[in-house]
């Protein structure tokens, strides 16, 4: 999970930022680490990782570091170069599924998020594609679309894309679908047999 995605996380579930509880750290006059960590864990119910990026933010604001945009300047550094036009096709097509759609880079791929969940990433595999990971559930993989296996436990399938013109109707399809289905709610209700 990326820095920010744990910030969204938090502010999902506690409906505070980081602005917010360095606040209310300040009020309760908690300024080391441990102790603010062991205060959102014990009063806000935050594991571990979500209760220690707050207080990280709380102590060092810096601590973000690179932009979005730095961020997926340097996945595309170098060699990777030459994918960035590919990226950029893909971006154009995932900012059209949804407001609600977000884009947050890490140090190896860019998650792609509906609201708190993600349903695909863009990783530069290497000099000469991309990968697309998709959640899709239970959909049979066929030739362009494999299952994801070992790549990344995060999604269910995986496109592999070499240039901008492999952003096609199909793709387009499977994209939707993953975002279509992140927006779909989970009945806790059992079924019954008709």
């Amino acid at each position: 999970m990326s820095f920010q995605a744990y910030l969204d996380t938090v502010h999902a579930k506690t409906g505070k930022t980081p602005a917010d509880f360095a606040g209310l750290a300040a009020q309760q006059g908690l300024s080391i680490h441990g102790e603010i960590v062991a205060w959102l864990k014990r009063d806000f119910s935050l594991g571990h990782g979500h209760a220690t990026t707050v207080a990280t933010v709380i102590l060092k604001p810096d601590a973000r570091k690179a932009s979005l945009d730095d961020r997926v300047e340097q996945l595309f550094a170098g060699k990777k170069a030459a994918r960035r036009p590919t990226y950029d096709a893909l971006v154009q097509v995932i900012s059209g599924l949804g407001a609600d759609v977000t884009l947050q880079p890490n140090q190896t791929y860019v998650n792609v998020l509906r609201g708190a969940r993600k349903f695909a990433l863009v990783q530069p595999s290497s000099a000469d594609h991309l990968d697309v990971g998709l959640k899709l559930g239970e959909v049979e993989a066929e030739e362009r679309l494999a299952n994801a296996g070992s790549w990344n436990a995060m999604v269910t399938h995986r496109v592999r894309v070499v240039h901008p013109d492999d952003v096609d109707a199909q793709l387009i399809a499977w994209l939707t679908r993953a975002y279509d289905q992140s927006g779909a709610k989970k009945s806790t209700a059992p079924t019954r047999p008709e």
